[in-house]
């Protein structure tokens, strides 16, 4: 019998890639001085009671050159190859993340 662990407060989630995050490493946030997991999840609020579930998965299989795939689960269809050094809060309010309308 399938049980419900522990609700969370997500309403979507975005999921990044792990290869990619790894291989441009530490270039986002305001400084950019954060990988682009952590500043999205900085953003989005903390563990299950976050808006919005930030989760880091293994490799996606789009492998772009210098910059990292991200998938938004209300959008499936359409996954986004954000470069280093993107604006993060433009990011954060395409991905549903940013400041509650």
């Amino acid at each position: 019998m399938t049980r419900i662990a522990k609700k969370s407060g997500w309403a979507n989630v975005v999921l990044v890639c792990g290869k990619c995050s790894r291989k441009v490493g530490r270039s986002f946030g305001p400084d950019e001085d954060q990988t682009l997991v952590k500043a999205l999840r900085r953003m989005s609020g903390k563990g299950r009671k976050a808006r919005v579930g930030v989760v880091e998965t293994r490799c996606l299989k789009l492998c772009p050159k210098h910059a990292v795939t991200v998938v938004d689960s209300r959008r499936p269809a359409e996954w986004l190859v954000v470069p280093p050094g993107e604006p993060i809060e433009a990011l954060a309010v395409q991905l549903g993340i940013g400041p509650a309308e």
